[in-house]
């Protein structure tokens, strides 16, 4: 069975467990996600499975990529394309659905999105410097001041500065699926994941 699956971040609510306890949660919408190709060691030298997630205008789809989903007999165009690694493809065949089903309460999963970006920012908001002097004449209060770039007369790479923040690949790890809606697809995964609502995200089951 597929080890993971795509879906959309639809947003937080919260649910009461059987000892009435408030449980924060969030939720996804998991697929149906559609097999568009099957890899194997004879013909690509390594086994996974590629699936197609999302409903795309024709407009939007490239040549290649329609032609891509024709040989997979896919009668719809399908926005995004991801691949899973597996050990073993067999049971899997082109066309194929798979939806939220795959899942269970109570398994550990881990989910990749992107962060909110939050464009430029500062080093207090960035890294959460603790900023400088409020008072006595200090005027430089949420600056990180000079670079001290007269030797090396550069900035180093990976150097704490204000820049571009968020908008990254996050991969949350940690979490547990505390409740699985088959018939709609949903699955609420205890605690929050990266992303804005509405945003894809990949789910991907822990392996031990």
């Amino acid at each position: 069975m597929l080890p993971g699956i795509l879906g959309t971040k639809v947003g937080m609510t919260h649910l009461f467990d059987e000892e009435g306890r408030m449980v924060p949660v969030t939720v996804i919408q998991a697929g149906p996600v559609v097999v568009t190709q099957i890899k194997t060691d004879e013909t690509d030298g390594y086994k996974a499975v590629q699936v197609g997630f999302g409903e795309a205008k024709e407009k939007n789809i490239t040549f290649p990529k329609f032609g891509h989903l024709k040989k997979a007999g896919l009668t719809k165009n399908v926005k995004t394309l991801k691949e899973f690694r597996m050990d073993d493809v067999s049971g899997l065949e082109l066309g194929q659905e798979i939806d939220a089903s795959i899942f269970e309460a109570g398994q550990k999963v881990t989910v990749t999105g992107t962060s909110k970006g939050r464009g430029f920012a500062g080093g207090v908001k960035r890294y959460h410097f603790k900023g400088q002097h409020m008072t006595h004449g200090y005027m430089t209060h949420r600056r990180p001041l000079s670079n001290g770039a007269t030797g090396p007369q550069r900035v180093f790479k990976g150097s704490r500065r204000p820049g571009h923040m968020g908008d990254e690949t996050v991969t949350q790890k940690g979490l547990k699926i505390y409740k699985v809606d088959a018939e709609r697809n949903l699955i609420m995964v205890d605690g929050s994941v990266p992303g804005a609502n509405g945003t894809l995200v990949i789910i991907n089951k822990v392996v031990k």
